[in-house]
C-alpha cells in the first residue's frame, strides 16, 4: 500500500503531544495519510502516558478501546511513556496491541508499522534505566546525543500539527536528572538534556509561521535549560530571543523547580514584554521534613519567600503549582503546614494528587505508608482547601484589565495567568465574536470558580 492510513491518540502531558506531532511529521514525510481519530485507518497508534496509576489505566483503556474499534480491520500500536516503561512485560499483559515500541522506534517509525501491517511480529524491547545511556556528567551529554534516542528533541521539520489550536507546546528540554523518590519519569526518559537553542528558536518560528500565537515552553525541569550545554542561565537568554519569532505573542514557561529559581530568571519572566508573567512552581509540598524525604530542597518559608520576590517584580504575576498528599511518613503537623502554606500562598492554581506507589521508585520502601482511608482523607481536605484558596486568588481579579487571547467559540479565551488546559479559562463579553487567535483587552468583572468573566469597555 503506497500511502497507508493513520491515526494518532496522544495522552498524557503536553511534552508528550509534542513527541505525538514529531511521529506525525516522520509518518507524513515517509508517505503516511494522517487521518482523525475514529475514521478508517490503518493503524491506529496510541501515545500513552506512564506517569500515575490512572494515567496507566487510561493509556491501557484506550488501547482495548482502539482493538474493538478496530475489530481486524487495522493495526493497533502502542508508543510513549507507558510501553516504554514496561515494554515486554506490556506486551505480555496486552496481547489486543499489535505492537509496543520504545523510544528507539521513533527515528523509523514509518518503516516499522508498514511491517506490523504486514503481520510482521515486532519484539518489544526490555526496559532499563535510560540515565544510564549518557554520561552523568552533563557538559559531555551534547556529543553523544547523535546516539540516543530522545522523543520530541528533533528538527523542527519533522513535527506536524494535530490540533488547530492558537497555541502549541514547544520542547526545550528531556529528561531529568533528579532523583525525587516519588517519581519514575527520570529512568524511563532519560538523563536531562537540552535543546540546542537556534533549534528551539527554528521550531518557534515555524509555529509562528503556522498560526501559533502562544508557545508553551516544556520539559521534564525547565530550569535546567542549558546547564548541558555549558551556560546556567540560558533560559534567561533564550526567553527574549522567542519573543521575537513572528507572529508569537505570548511565551509560557512550564516546569519550574522552586530550588533552581534565579533573581534574574524571576525578572526575565516577570517583565519581560512577550514573556508570560506566570510562574509554574512544582512545590510538592510545604514541609521541610516532607520534602526531604521526598530528596526536594525548600520549605514554607523559601517557598513563601520566592511567591514575595516575584511579586515585587510583578504583583499580577499568575502562580500555580502541584501537591502530593500522604506521602510515607506526613505526620497530621505536615499535612497542617502544608494547609497553612496554601492559605498563605494565594496561588491562582493548585494541583492536588494523592500519593500512591510507583513501582521503581525509593518511596515504595519508606516507612511510614499511611493507610489508603487516611491518604483519601487528606487528598479530600486539602483539594477543598486549594479550590476555595483558588476560587478567592480568582475573585481578587475582579476590576483588573486582563488581555485574553481567545481560543475557541463564544469568545472562550485565557488570561496570561492560566496555563493551556489547566488553570480555567477566561470568558469575554463583546459586541462581537471574536476570531479565535486573536488577543483583547478586557474588564474582569465576575467569576465562576477559577474561571473569569470579563468585559471588553465600550
Amino acid at each position: 500500500m503506497n500511502n497507508p492510513r493513520v491515526s494518532i491518540v496522544s495522552l498524557g502531558c503536553s511534552r508528550n503531544d509534542v513527541d505525538s506531532e514529531e511521529l506525525a511529521g516522520r509518518l507524513s514525510a515517509d508517505g503516511w495519510s494522517l487521518v482523525e481519530t475514529g475514521e478508517a485507518s490503518d493503524v491506529v497508534l496510541i501515545n500513552t502516558c506512564g506517569f500515575i496509576e490512572q494515567a496507566k489505566k487510561d493509556s491501557i483503556d484506550t488501547i482495548l478501546e482502539a482493538s474493538d474499534a478496530m475489530a481486524g480491520k487495522g493495526k493497533v500500536v502502542a508508543v510513549g511513556c507507558l510501553a516504554q516503561r514496561y515494554g515486554k512485560e506490556l506486551a505480555a499483559e496486552l496481547p489486543e496491541a499489535d505492537a509496543i515500541l520504545s523510544f528507539d522506534d521513533y527515528s523509523n517509525i514509518g518503516s516499522t508499522l508498514r511491517r506490523v501491517m504486514a503481520g510482521e511480529e515486532i519484539q518489544a524491547h526490555t526496559p532499563g534505566d535510560r540515565r544510564n545511556l549518557l554520561s552523568i556528567t552533563p557538559v559531555e551529554r551534547p556529543a553523544q546525543r547523535d546516539e540516543v534516542a530522545v522523543p520530541g528533541m528533533g528538527p523542527h521539520i519533522y513535527r506536524t500539527r494535530l490540533e488547530n489550536t492558537p497555541w502549541a507546546p514547544l520542547k526545550i528540554a528531556s529528561g531529568c536528572d533528579r532523583r525525587c523518590t516519588f517519581c519514575a519519569i527520570p529512568a524511563f526518559r532519560g538523563s536531562f538534556v537540552s535543546r540546542d537553542p537556534e533549534e528551539v528558536a527554528a521550531e518557534a518560528m515555524w509555529l509562528g509561521q503556522n498560526g501559533v500565537r502562544e508557545l508553551l515552553l516544556v520539559s521534564e525541569n525547565s530550569t535546567s535549560y542549558g546547564k548541558d550545554l555549558g551556560d546556567l542561565r540560558m533560559l534567561e537568554k533564550l526567553l527574549p530571543l522567542l519573543t521575537q519569532a513572528e507572529g508569537i505573542d505570548w511565551v509560557r514557561v512550564s516546569y519550574l523547580q522552586p530550588a533552581e529559581m534565579r533573581p534574574d530568571l524571576i525578572q526575565v519572566i516577570a517583565n519581560t514584554p512577550g514573556v508570560v508573567p506566570y510562574f509554574d512552581l512544582s512545590f510538592q509540598h510545604a514541609s521541610n521534613s516532607v520534602l526531604r524525604r521526598m530528596k526536594r530542597f525548600g520549605g514554607t518559608n523559601e517557598f513563601l519567600d520566592l511567591l514575595g520576590a516575584i511579586r515585587v517584580h510583578n504583583p499580577l504575576a499568575g502562580a500555580r503549582t502541584n501537591v502530593i498528599v500522604g506521602f510515607p511518613g506526613e505526620t497530621e503537623d505536615d499535612i497542617n503546614e502544608l494547609a497553612a502554606f496554601i492559605e498563605a500562598a494565594q496561588l491562582d492554581s493548585v494541583g492536588v494528587f494523592a500519593y500512591s506507589d510507583e513501582e521503581g521508585t525509593a518511596a515504595v520502601d519508606l516507612d511510614g505508608h499511611l493507610p489508603d482511608h487516611e491518604v483519601t482523607a487528606r487528598f479530600d481536605m486539602i483539594s477543598k482547601l486549594a479550590a476555595r484558596i483558588s476560587d478567592n486568588t480568582a475573585a481578587s481579579r475582579i476590576g483588573q484589565e486582563v488581555t485574553v487571547l481567545i481560543e475557541a467559540e463564544d469568545n472562550v479565551g485565557r488570561s496570561e495567568h492560566q496555563g493551556p488546559e489547566v488553570d480555567g479559562i477566561t470568558t469575554v463579553f463583546a459586541n462581537s465574536e471574536l476570531p479565535i487567535g486573536t488577543f483583547v483587552k478586557a474588564i474582569v468583572t465576575d467569576t465562576d470558580g477559577v474561571d473569569l468573566v470579563a468585559e471588553v469597555p465600550e
